[in-house]
C-alpha cells in the first residue's frame, strides 16, 4: 500500500490515472481496484479521493459538496489556484444554511459543468484569482481556499445569478454581514467598479 499512502499526500488526498502513471503500469485499473476495496471515492469519472483515515473501508462515505468540488478542481489545476466562490463560499461561512446541490469554484480558465458521481454539480466562473482575497481553511482530506467573508459579500452582490440561485445569493449577502470587517470590506470596494459598491452599500443598510 506504499501508493496508497503516496496519495494521501496528494493536494486535498486527490489522483488521476495520469499523476500516477510511474506507480502503476495501469493506473486506471488501480485506482478502480482502491476504488472497489473501500479506500477511495471516485469523485467523477477519472478523479477519485483517497477517504479520510478515520473512515473505515467497510463504510461508506462521501465529502460534503463544497470539498469534493475543491478536491475535482485542485486535481484539474493547479493545488493553489481553485477558490471556493459565491453561494459555496457563503454555505462554509454558514450564511446558507440549508445544503444545496450546486458547488461554484472560481478558476482562471474556462471548464465544463461537472455532476459529481457523490452527488450534486460543480460550476466553474472565470475569475482571476490571484486578485480574490481569499484564505485556507482546513477540511477532512486538507487546506481549500475559500473567498473571505468580505469578498464573498461582494461576489454574492455583483454575481447573484451564478449557480441559479438569485434571492437565495441575496439573502446570504445580507446573512454574512455580521462577519464582515468594515475596514476590510472597504478596502476591497476601493478595486471594484462602482456600481458594485453601491449594490454593497445597498445591502449593509438594509435591517
Amino acid at each position: 500500500m506504499d501508493a496508497l499512502r503516496l496519495m494521501t499526500q496528494a493536494p486535498l488526498r486527490t489522483v488521476r490515472p495520469m499523476m500516477l502513471r510511474n506507480v502503476y503500469a495501469n493506473p486506471d485499473k488501480e485506482l478502480a481496484r482502491l476504488c472497489n476495496q473501500g479506500y477511495l471515492v471516485q469523485l467523477a469519472r477519472g478523479t477519485y479521493l483517497v477517504k479520510p483515515d478515520t473512515v473505515p473501508t467497510t463504510q461508506a462515505w462521501a465529502p460534503p459538496l463544497e470539498v469534493a468540488a475543491m478536491a475535482y478542481a485542485t486535481a484539474a489545476y493547479h493545488p493553489d489556484t481553485p477558490v471556493l466562490y459565491g453561494i459555496s463560499a457563503a454555505r462554509h461561512w454558514h450564511a446558507i444554511p440549508r445544503a444545496i446541490g450546486v458547488a461554484i469554484v472560481a478558476v482562471p480558465r474556462p471548464h465544463r459543468p461537472v455532476v459529481l458521481h457523490t452527488g450534486g454539480r460543480v460550476e466553474f466562473t472565470v475569475r482571476s484569482v490571484s486578485l480574490l482575497d481569499s484564505q485556507p481553511v482546513d477540511t477532512v482530506v486538507g487546506l481549500m481556499r475559500v473567498t473571505t467573508p468580505e469578498q464573498t459579500l461582494v461576489d454574492l452582490v455583483a454575481w447573484p445569478q451564478l449557480g441559479g440561485m438569485p434571492e437565495q445569493a441575496i439573502q446570504a449577502a445580507t446573512q454574512i454581514i455580521p462577519q464582515v470587517d468594515a475596514g476590510q470590506l472597504e478596502q476591497l470596494l476601493e478595486r471594484q467598479p462602482a456600481t458594485v459598491t453601491r449594490r454593497v452599500h445597498a445591502v449593509l443598510k438594509e435591517p
